[in-house]
């Protein structure tokens, strides 16, 4: 499956990609099975993607979780919460 992966903000800065194509596994089938799949690449992605972070995601622009499952072609972003004030 390929899909188009995107980062934001802090994530961005961290990684220094804004996005990348990217072919996954067939066994990555969710959003949660992929972040641990690119933390896999070690170091920064590790540090990044970790699972403590407190990261929001989204498929194709509509905020997802974990268990939402990757679709062919997809665009997925991660980024940190956003706070106002």
């Amino acid at each position: 499956m390929n899909i188009e992966l995107r980062f934001f903000a802090s994530v961005r800065e961290e990684l220094g990609v804004s996005h990348m194509p990217l072919s996954v596994p067939a066994d990555i089938a969710t959003i949660g099975a992929l972040r641990a799949h690119l933390r896999e690449k070690g170091d920064i992605w590790a540090v990044a993607l970790a699972d403590h972070q407190p990261l929001r995601t989204a498929l194709n622009q509509q905020m997802s979780d974990a268990d939402t499952a990757l679709v062919d072609g997809c665009e997925i972003a991660f980024f940190p919460p956003v706070t106002g004030g």
